[in-house]
Order: structure tokens, then sequence, then C-alpha cells
């Protein structure tokens, strides 16, 4: 009996340095100088999340080092640790750089030209331009057509034909769930948090995307289940190295 009321107060006891330990954090993200709404602020740490107001404010529990992460769309992903200066401040702020506008990429190919072939025709013709243009060189009589002139009509078809046999065509699109992990999920999470070679990052992503449970992470859009996904997966990926 007597061990068993030890145990609940020790228990207890944990429990009560632990909430004095937490701190309500309150804090603001802008880019440029400009609030930014709907940043996903996740606390990697306690797994939990929130997200910033119209006016860029949040609200958080944190411990001193505890790793907030930033995500939003279109800016590049912020870490921070937090600190006990950071807790008894309760004004952080924190600035996101928006990415650069990426193009997409074009490949152009198979770009074939006609063959050239004269036939007995395109041989009268040019022997018939170079009799007139002797005519009028000797006897000064001017026929009314241009020495070595060009056939419009001609030409105008074999541009046409050009146009036709070049293809354009876009690199393969990406799944869905690669497009989730490219909005949501940055670079340096895979090498500094999964601590996977920058090489091993595609393959990792491919190992994740063939798992039909990636379909689930597209339907909810969580990035903190994303995250959860992808902790499961590398642990499985490290097994089959």
């Amino acid at each position: 009996m007597k061990v068993k009321l030890l145990t609940i107060i020790s228990f207890l006891t944990y429990q009560l340095s632990i909430s004095q330990t937490e701190k309500l954090l309150h804090g603001r993200v802008f880019s440029n100088n400009y609030p930014l709404d709907k940043v996903e602020v996740i606390n990697k740490t306690a797994k939990t999340s929130t997200r910033t107001n119209k006016m860029g404010e949040f609200s958080i529990v944190v411990q001193p080092k505890d790793s907030l992460l930033f995500f939003a769309k279109n800016y590049f992903f912020t870490r921070l640790k937090i600190s006990q200066e950071n807790i008894d401040q309760n004004n952080i702020t924190v600035n996101m750089n928006i990415k650069a506008e990426e193009l997409n990429e074009v490949v152009v190919t198979n770009i074939k030209f006609d063959k050239i072939s004269s036939s007995q025709q395109d041989i009268d013709d040019i022997k018939f331009a170079k009799d007139n243009k002797s005519l009028q060189k000797y006897t000064g009589v001017y026929d009314g057509t241009i020495a070595n002139g060009m056939d419009f009509t001609r030409m105008g078809t074999g541009l046409i034909n050009l146009f036709k046999k070049d293809e354009v065509k876009k690199k393969t699109e990406e799944t869905v769930f690669k497009k989730l992990i490219a909005a949501s999920i940055p670079r340096d999470f895979f090498t500094k948090d999964l601590k996977l070679k920058p090489e091993e990052v595609d393959l990792f992503i491919e190992f994740c995307d063939a798992d039909p449970r990636s379909a689930k992470l597209i339907e909810n859009n969580n990035i903190l289940t994303t995250m959860d996904f992808l902790y499961a997966k590398n642990e499985m990926f490290k097994k089959l190295k």
C-alpha cells in the first residue's frame, strides 16, 4: 500500500513540475513587414500545432528547448529553438522568406527537316531562270520576272511541314503525393531530421509514394500527420538499406 502511495505521489509531483515549465507563448509571423495568415506553427517536440490569424499572430504551449517549425505555401520553411528568454519575453517575431517563382522546364525534341530533293521539273525551272537572266543581260529586255526569285508558295509549304514535325512536350507530371511533399515539407527536413543523404531523398520519396497509406495524407492534408508518416517510413527505409 505504501509503495502504491509513493508511486502516485511521485507521478503527481512529476506532472506538476512539467506543467509549471510549460508556458503559453505568443508571437507573430511576417514577411517583408507584412503579416502572414494561415502559417502552420508546429511544436515538433510536443507534437502540437496551431495557425496564425490574419494579423500573423499565434499562441502555442512550449517549454525551453522545444523546436518550433513554421510552414507556409510559397515560403521557405523556418525553424526556431525555444529558449527561456523567448518564454520570458513572450512576444517573439518570426520572419519568413518568400520562394522565387519557378518556371516549368520545357523540353524540345525530335526536330526533323525534310530532305532536299530535286525533280526534273526543278532542274528545268532553274535552267529557265538562267536563260531569262542571260536574255536580259545580253538583250536588255526585261520579261517581268525576278532573277533568281524565290517560290513563296513552295517556301510556305515547307515551313508549315517543318512546324508540324516540331514536337514540344513537358516533363512527366509529378504524382499528387510528391506535390504534397514539395509544397509542405522542406528539403532539409529529410537530411537534418530524417538523417538521409542528399542523394537518397528522391529514392525515399518514391518509397513513401508506393505505400497506399500515402493517399490518406492527401485527403487529410495535415503536416503533423505527414511528418509522422515520414518518420515511420524512414525506419523501414533504413532497414531495407
